[in-house]
């Protein structure tokens, strides 16, 4: 087996124990007050398996293979480190007011601070870069779409269910957050 598949199976890998132990260690140390998730995690879960399942078994055929693996796999790669330093950040600003499900915990506040100051879920920009990466580095451009396209629409709807939650929850403080930051991209959307 080809050593930078390994290298992209094991960045995977360790990436989904990172999201689990997070997860759990997290959990554990608040009350929710009230939940409004909507099994939209379980949503992007089970489509953030299927994908990589999928984009992995298409990028082990020669369909869609682009044959500049070195390149896509720097490019890749880096992608992976920078959407881990986005999402890294994102949880350690928010500190115990990071869930992975939509809830309002206790004590709840409205965080705008470091990415936060303006865009509204840099968390998840930073998982759409990981995914990007771990796609991209397996050079294979419908590996890329069959990972992206899904998984971008996935996070599109936890967003939609997050910020409604979150202007039942905060009222005008989280509409006027609305309107001075932007979701994903700095000054674009």
């Amino acid at each position: 087996m080809n050593i930078k598949l390994i290298l992209i199976i094991a960045f995977s890998i360790l990436y989904g124990f990172f999201e689990i132990f997070m997860s759990r260690r997290l959990q554990s140390k608040r009350n929710i007050s009230k939940s409004g998730d909507k099994g939209s995690i379980w949503l992007l879960f089970i489509s953030i398996a299927l994908r990589k399942c999928l984009s992995f078994l298409i990028a082990s055929t020669t369909i869609g293979r682009i044959y500049y693996w070195n390149t896509f796999f720097i490019i890749g790669s880096i992608l992976e480190i920078i959407g881990l330093i986005i999402r890294v950040t994102s949880i350690l600003t928010l500190k115990q007011q990071f869930t992975y499900t939509v809830t309002k915990i206790e004590n709840h506040k409205l965080v705008e601070t470091g990415l936060y100051k303006n865009i509204r879920h840099p968390g998840y920009l930073g998982q759409l870069i990981i995914f990007l990466g771990i796609s991209t580095t397996l050079s294979n451009w419908l590996s890329v779409l069959l990972m992206i396209i899904p998984v971008l629409l996935g996070y599109l709807n936890r967003i939609n269910v997050e910020e409604k939650f979150m202007v039942k929850q905060m009222g005008q403080k989280y509409i006027d957050y609305q309107k001075r930051t932007k979701r994903l991209i700095p000054a674009i959307y």
